[in-house]
């Protein structure tokens, strides 16, 4: 910091309490997880107020705070030593909230069990947050009651933080060169990363190999167009048996990747917003609504949900979905003769990414716990364990590009690391230039035209209004 004249400064008053509370975190911390073991002395003041940035005298203040909190004793002259009943006497205990499908998507329960293992001074308990239609919604209401110090999210929910001001209430984190650029940026807002990425996946296609050969079709690639995938699926289907292919259009990790291949957005700061009719934004609906109007591609079957899909598939009852990694975990242990693809295009090869996350409140009751337990899940050693005991993509580059263990347990499509090859292609939520409200109005609109409630002109002006207000 520095004054008018370009000389250093004294800290603000709000800096140095920053610096204060942080050496107290840090060393409470440190104690806790058993960097210092009971019997060890801390640096002396000295090291200490070089560290921190502080002085002599609140040095010795935040050592007196440890004192308080029973994790130190000041022995004069000597130094600070740990306590021999610390470990036990200051526990961390931390919750941490998670929506419905993460213990399939990342192992959630082991990797607890392991954290629990390597730091056995923090006190994990995990609670599932229950809604059934606003996750973003209960996890601001659980925070905001004390109930939880860390929440998994993706990257669709962070968008909303950013929107609301919520993101400014979770703690930040340096960023980390060993993970994916695009896992990462999915949680990085005015350039500050607010959540460490676990696992991603593109969307993609997953077909039935068994059903290919016995109709005699060619399994697909990333050459394929959607009117391939039209054309293919229809000799695929057999009446009464199966259909060749299926989606919950509904879902927000499905119907955006088709209007992500148009490669245009609706609005963009700064810019006039798109007007739909006659563009290619419109096209990539129009084809949507081809795909679920055509009997002899895409069964009558009205689905609730993607898990729907994806029993269907399982049941070869339809040759072809839209997924992705994590979902495909639900085949891991089955015998289905599968395999993916990349997503079929319109104009571009564009495929929609899906990132999920874990986040740290700022003001959890630990702080520096909470912290620590989501970098845990970014580590090398969690990435490895979700390698190994899932099929989702771990955020962690080396990890996810580890070669495949001989023997493999689980039903592992043979295309696994199709996902390298079409990195350039992925796109987020977000870079279709809509908030999370207008997203939502969007797909109510987009429900009515796909229904024939209402027609293709009455559509593009309704979307053309919902830009309007937008502005």
């Amino acid at each position: 910091m520095t004054d008018p004249t370009g000389k250093p400064g004294k800290p603000s008053r709000k800096t140095f309490d920053a610096r204060l509370r942080r050496m107290i975190e840090r060393l409470g911390a440190a104690i806790r997880n058993g960097d210092y073991a009971p019997g060890d002395y801390l640096p002396s003041e000295k090291v200490l107020a070089e560290q921190f940035r502080l002085s002599n005298k609140s040095v010795r203040k935040a050592l007196d705070a440890l004192v308080e909190e029973g994790l130190i004793v000041k022995l004069d002259r000597v130094g600070s030593r740990v306590t021999d009943t610390a470990a036990q006497a200051a526990t961390a205990e931390i919750t941490i909230g998670f929506s419905a499908s993460i213990e399939r998507d990342f192992a959630f329960s082991a990797l607890l069990d392991d954290f629990r293992t390597l730091h056995p001074a923090v006190r994990v308990k995990a609670i599932p947050v229950q809604s059934s239609s606003n996750y973003t919604g209960s996890v601001r209401e659980y925070a905001d009651n004390g109930l939880i110090d860390a929440f998994t999210l993706n990257n669709l929910d962070f968008q909303l933080f950013c929107e609301t001001g919520f993101v400014h209430r979770l703690a930040a984190f340096p960023p980390d060169p060993s993970l994916y650029r695009t896992a990462q940026e999915a949680f990085v807002f005015e350039g500050a990363v607010y959540a460490r990425p676990v696992v991603f996946s593109p969307i993609v296609l997953a077909y039935n190999r068994a059903h290919f050969r016995e109709a005699g079709v060619p399994e697909p690639d990333g050459g394929w167009t959607w009117d391939d995938a039209i054309r293919h699926a229809a000799a695929l289907t057999k009446p009464g048996e199966r259909h060749g292919l299926y989606f919950y259009l509904l879902s927000d990790n499905r119907w955006p990747a088709f209007l992500l291949q148009s490669g245009m957005r609706f609005a963009a700061v700064g810019d006039e917003p798109l007007r739909l009719a006659g563009s290619r934004m419109m096209d990539t609906i129009r084809l949507c609504k081809r795909i679920i109007s055509d009997p002899d591609v895409f069964p009558n079957y009205l689905s609730e949900n993607s898990d729907d899909v994806t029993e269907l598939f399982a049941q070869g009852k339809v040759s072809m979905i839209m997924t992705n990694y994590m979902t495909i975990n639900e085949f891991k242990s089955t015998g289905l003769d599968y395999d993916i693809s990349p997503l079929p295009y319109l104009f571009e090869p564009r495929s929609l990414v899906n990132v999920i996350g874990v986040a740290a409140a700022a003001g959890a009751k630990h702080p520096e716990a909470a912290r620590l337990l989501a970098d845990y899940f970014a580590s090398p050693r969690a990435q490895r364990m979700i390698r190994e005991r899932t099929l989702s993509l771990p955020a962690h580059k080396e990890t996810a590009e580890s070669p495949a263990v001989p023997d493999d347990p689980m039903n592992r499509p043979r295309r696994y690391y199709l996902f390298r090859e079409i990195m350039a292609s992925y796109r987020l939520h977000r870079e279709l230039g809509l908030t999370s409200p207008a997203l939502a109005g969007l797909r109510q609109l987009l429900k009515k035209y796909w229904s024939g409630l209402i027609g293709e002109p009455e559509l593009c002006e309704q979307v053309d209004e919902l830009l309007r207000q937008e502005r």
